[in-house]
């Protein structure tokens, strides 16, 4: 079917002006993304300890170059970045020393916390270096912490946040399970303390999403994305007892950042 002269024209210039406005909503979606200002805080889940690479700068807060924060930052190039995780972090370090870039302005805020508080480290070397029972109190010490204080403790953070940056998104990430049950170890733990030390992770998790649900902010949970990428696993994202650099010990690999932290982390958004 031909077209009338003036029927063509008319196409021809519905049709430019359909594609000029698609490029400038293009043009202003590019835009919103590249103007967020984003701040990066919370624990060693955040700095990244566990996946090598650190910035000097940033001492024993070792924040890393492969820390999911810096590779969202890198991926997305927000307007403004600021990374102020720190290794060893407990909420009120976090509410002492990592709010200052926070302002009116800040669009989007990253957060892991909570796990030190919990005594996190003293579980594990306890698990390691007791026996089974006593490694499951512990365990269970724990937990009882997590019912009884740390959702104050939460509370305090959240809220802190929420009047530094009214209107940021707020996206509060969990931990990971430690342990595959059943995997492919054979040594180290019994089978009920791992059973235990992952009972232990759900139970933070399960406190920690609710007080981020009761602030209005985001909670993204890492448990799926580590399945099958636990210690005892064939393909572990997370390091065992590293005797060598004990400190990174329980953490995160460059791997659990890229495939397991960056990818909850982009969901949320």
């Amino acid at each position: 079917m031909k077209l009338s002269r003036a029927a063509a024209f008319t196409t021809s210039l519905l049709l430019g002006v359909a594609l000029s406005l698609t490029g400038a909503a293009s043009a202003q979606a590019d835009s919103s993304a590249a103007a967020l200002d984003y701040v990066a805080l919370g624990d060693s889940y955040s700095s990244g300890v566990g996946a090598g690479s650190y910035d000097s700068a940033s001492g024993n807060c070792k924040r890393s170059t492969r820390a999911f924060p810096k590779l969202w930052a890198a991926a997305n190039s927000p307007s403004s970045f600021a990374f102020t995780a720190c290794s060893g972090a407990r909420t009120n370090d976090v509410t002492a020393g990592q709010l200052g870039p926070l302002s009116s302005a800040t669009d989007l805020v990253s957060l892991t916390v909570g796990g030190n508080d919990a005594g996190f480290a003293d579980v594990m070397t306890t698990c390691v270096l007791q026996s089974e029972a006593t490694c499951i109190a512990r365990v269970n010490e724990a937990k009882s912490y997590v019912d009884t204080t740390l959702p104050g403790r939460l509370d305090s953070v959240y809220s802190a946040i929420r009047t530094k940056a009214p209107s940021a998104r707020v996206v509060v990430l969990g931990y990971p399970r430690f342990y595959q049950l059943g995997g492919g170890c054979l040594a180290g733990l019994t089978e009920n303390e791992r059973r235990a030390i992952n009972g232990g992770a759900d139970h933070l998790n399960a406190a920690t999403a609710k007080r981020a649900a009761d602030h209005g902010y985001t909670w993204a949970d890492v448990t799926p994305a580590f399945t099958g990428h636990e210690i005892c696993s064939s393909a572990s994202w997370l390091h065992s007892v590293n005797w060598l650099n004990i400190g990174e010990s329980y953490h995160p690999t460059a791997a659990g950042h890229s495939g397991g932290y960056l990818p909850t982390f982009k969901a949320a958004l």
